[in-house]
């Protein structure tokens, strides 16, 4: 059975978000199917996209594992981005947090060292 993921994010301002998202994921938006949705490909099958929904923007929390996980905050940090929060678990599976203007959190994860 095939699947196609598409993960939404709530925002509040629909243009700060935009470009808020085209610096964290590198590039702009897939594809923008309507005046209040852009959509990134993350891998085949695989999507995100941010929402001009008021009011419920903020409680997104999605994680994303990553094969280089160093190379991609680097590559975001040199967009000017940085990370609200780094952890690594106790079986050092790395995890680096970004929080947008609303507040919703993205994560990216990397395999241990």
């Amino acid at each position: 059975m095939a699947v196609d993921l598409f993960a939404g994010i709530p925002v509040n301002d629909y243009a700060a978000a935009l470009a808020w998202y085209e610096r964290l994921l590198g590039s702009p938006p897939a594809f923008v199917p309507n005046d209040t949705e852009a959509v990134w490909e993350l891998a085949e099958h695989r999507y995100v996209y941010i929402e001009h929904r008021p009011g419920r923007a903020g409680h997104a929390l999605h994680t994303v594992f990553v094969d280089d996980l160093d190379t991609r905050v680097a590559g975001i940090a040199d967009r000017g981005l940085h990370p609200m929060n780094r952890e690594t678990y106790s079986n050092g599976v790395r995890k680096v947090t970004y929080q947008d203007p609303d507040g919703n959190e993205i994560g990216f994860g990397g395999a241990p060292l």
